[in-house]
Parts: structure tokens; sequence; C-alpha cells
């Protein structure tokens, strides 16, 4: 079991611990470490976006003629470095891209927190950053799902028309396809999303989606896990739809355990699901459901892999040395896990 202190223990640690997340643009990368940072806060929760370590600037890249998903548009010998100083605790100089301008601003002087969040298209691309980073989540929303996420993005944060993006996702595709899907078969976590069952309305009105929580086999588990949901709750309280299924899949030529949700939780199977969190970690509160509310699919997804990853950083903690992969990395071939 991990101490009752457990956020003081990691504060006080030397550790640096490196959550990568890849995907594509506007796959919703950062959804899904959104627990992480509510439970442990910006004092011990920082991130980086590999897009600040791109090498040319949007009207470069446009002369070039090139994606800034090509590899050789990013200085990941650069980010190689960082990463490497980083995890030793010290200082970097970060680089910073503009999205709104395409441009460079002035670097920034960088202090690694004790959780450190690298977000992009090519965290995993180098042997090097793959073995610098503890735990890998590969976010892999369904094509229709994440066009009309990158659309209200782009158009809403960053001022394009929705014809420019629509564009410049079919001129991105094939450097998508070869250069980061690819690199799921690294992850030890694949996180699918596609529209419910229940009808698009609910997932554009409500956020309500059909999530599938691809993971690796745990080989070092703090105890005997009890992530149990309450039926009683679900049969008496809840007044909306709700689905759970397991399957096995293959991902990257690696079979998985795929745990899908849709629909929305009542607040009391979704506080039970957050106290037995607390108990298996030791790590409180977790309060990301106010009292009445429910709990999407995303949400549940969200609190399941809060607890995957802590429990990396515990087992890291337990056994000082033991940094390596949670489970096996080798694969090989396209990875659509188990794609519809």
């Amino acid at each position: 079991m991990p101490p009752s202190d457990f956020k003081r223990v990691i504060a006080e640690s030397p550790y640096v611990f490196i959550i990568g997340v890849a995907g594509d643009s506007g796959s919703g990368k950062t959804t899904f470490t959104r627990a992480i940072r509510a439970i442990f806060g910006k004092d011990l929760v920082s991130t980086i976006t590999i897009d600040d370590y791109h090498r040319y600037d949007r009207q470069e890249r446009k002369e070039l003629g090139i994606t800034p998903l090509v590899p050789e548009a990013n200085r990941f010998d650069l980010l190689e470095e960082h990463l490497l100083d980083l995890k030793a605790g010290r200082s970097i100089t970060k680089p910073v891209y503009n999205h709104d301008s395409g441009v460079f601003d002035p670097p920034v002087l960088f202090k690694p927190t004790k959780i450190l969040i690298l977000e992009g298209l090519h965290p995993f691309i180098t042997k090097k950053m793959r073995d610098l980073i503890d735990f890998k989540l590969y976010v892999d929303p369904d094509p229709d799902v994440k066009r009309a996420w990158k659309i209200k993005r782009d158009v809403e944060q960053r001022g394009y028309s929705p014809e420019s993006v629509i564009r410049e996702m079919a001129e991105r595709k094939p450097d998508y396809e070869r250069y980061v899907e690819p690199q799921c078969r690294f992850a030890d976590a694949v996180i699918r999303i596609a529209f419910s069952k229940y009808g698009r309305e609910a997932s554009e009105d409500r956020n309500v989606y059909h999530v599938t929580l691809c993971q690796n086999e745990i080989d070092r588990s703090i105890k005997n896990v009890d992530l149990s949901i309450d039926l009683y709750p679900i049969l008496s309280l809840s007044q909306r739809d709700f689905m759970v299924e397991f399957t096995t899949e293959g991902v990257g030529g690696r079979p998985m355990g795929a745990l899908t949700f849709d629909g929305e939780l009542n607040y009391a199977v979704a506080r039970k699901l957050e106290r037995n969190i607390e108990i298996q970690t030791q790590v409180q509160p977790i309060d990301l459901v106010q009292n009445g509310a429910y709990l999407t699919a995303s949400g549940i997804a969200q609190l399941i892999l809060a607890w995957r990853i802590i429990n990396r950083r515990i087992a890291i903690e337990s056994a000082p040395g033991a940094g390596g992969e949670e489970g096996t990395s080798a694969g090989s071939g396209g990875c659509r896990c188990g794609r519809r």
C-alpha cells in the first residue's frame, strides 16, 4: 500500500514521472489526463506540447510542401535532450510555437514538476523518447468524431474556416497514417471514442460518447483491485442510459483488454468508483463529480486511467530503480485497435 501522504512523497521524491499522450491534432489528448491534473494539481503536474518542437513555422512548412506530421519537420533531437534534463530535475529553455500566428514566440524557462505530461503527434517516435516515458497513452477517436472535434476547435479557437480545416485534414491523412497512427503499438493504454449509441445529439449536446479503454495487463499492482460498480444505484436511481462491455481485442499485434462505456452514470455510482480509487491508492480527495451530477463514459475512462497511472507511479516508488515498461511494447503493423 502507498503511504497516506502519497502526494507529499511524490513532491519530495527526486523522480520525475513522465506521461506520454499521443494522437492526431484535435483528437482530445488533453481530456484523458484531466483527472491526473485535478487530483495532483498544478504544483505537481505540468504539460509540454510537442508542437513547440516544430522545426519550421507555418509559412515555412507551406513553402516546403510538408506537414508537421513528417518527422523531419520536428526537432526530436532537442526534445530528447530536454526530456533527459527534465527527467534529471533540471530546468530547460523551451521553444514556444504559437498556433494563432503560426510562428515561434521567444523561448521560456521551464522547470520540471514531479509529474510531466508530454502531449503531441510523436511522443513515441524514437526509442530514446519511449524509454524516458513512464506511461504511454494513445488517443484514437473515430474519424467522424475527430473531424467534428477538429473543426470545432480550429474554427472557434484558431480562427480557421471549416473548409480550410477539412482541406488540411485531407492533406494530413497520409502522413498521419504513416507516422502517427503506428505509435499506438507502443502504448500501455489506447482510448477509442465514437459517437454514442444513444445518438449523435447525446455526444454533441451532453458530451456523451461511446468510449473504449484498451489496456495492457498490469505487471505490478499495489494490491488486489476492487474498482466495482454498484448495480443498486443504477437499477434504482439512474434516469439515463448507460452500458458497459468487456472484450479482448488485438492492438498493433498485441491482445488487449477492451473496456467499453457509453452513456452517463449516476453520482452515487460514480462517487463509489472514486472512493474505491482513493482506497486503492491512498491518494485523496478524488472528487471529480459534483453531488447530483452524472459522470459520462469519458469521465469514467479518465478515472480508470488515473488509477492506472497512479498505480504505475506507486510501483516505481515502491521499487526504486524499477522504472521500466509496465507491459510489453513489442508489436508491428497498423493499429486500428479493432477499428470498426
